[in-house]
């Protein structure tokens, strides 16, 4: 079976939590975050759990256990992958990621480079799966999270919701 069935058996729905990591921003001044709800809910996708936190290693791992607890199927996050010091979302998402999708990294950084040049190497975008859940970290610009969403994201979600629960659906099945 090849990717194009693959992307058709998946869900046509996904779970989604959204998670701003930014010192300086509240929900009222999130633009990047809006944006991606926005985003979610016109291609008919809920976000369950969205949350604006300090670029705080601890408080990032929460927000995203908090996004797991909510049922999200995969989990969005924003802002903090450039190389400053306070720049600490990076570390608080890969260290947690059971399964790297070296992937997502490689080709955001790949399509910014077309966009805003060499600046692009700066961009610490990483992807992965943690406790059967996808998550994205990105930079935390509107223009960003749009290049991710659009051109990354979007397009494999429901392949990538296939590919996380497949095991379990079958395991289901041979338990009767």
């Amino acid at each position: 079976m090849g990717h194009q069935e693959h992307k058709r058996e998946g869900p046509p729905i996904v779970r989604l939590a959204v998670v701003t990591a930014s010192d300086s921003r509240g929900e009222a001044e999130d633009a990047s975050g809006g944006w991606l709800r926005s985003a979610a809910a016109a291609a008919g996708h809920p976000v369950v759990a969205y949350r604006v936190v300090k670029d705080e290693p601890d408080a990032i791992r929460a927000a995203l256990a908090e996004a797991l607890a909510a049922g999200a199927q995969a989990v969005l996050v924003n802002g903090g992958t450039g190389i400053a010091g306070r720049d600490r979302t990076y570390e608080a998402v890969a260290g947690l990621l059971e399964k790297r999708l070296d992937g997502f990294g490689e080709l955001f950084r790949m399509l910014s480079f077309a966009e805003i040049g060499s600046a692009a190497m700066m961009s610490r975008a990483v992807g992965g799966v943690w406790r059967g859940a996808a998550v994205f970290s990105m930079p935390g610009s509107t223009a960003a999270v749009r290049l991710a969403w659009e051109k990354l994201i979007a397009p494999e979600l429901a392949h990538l919701v296939r590919e996380l629960t497949k095991d379990r659906k079958a395991e289901g099945a041979g338990a009767g």
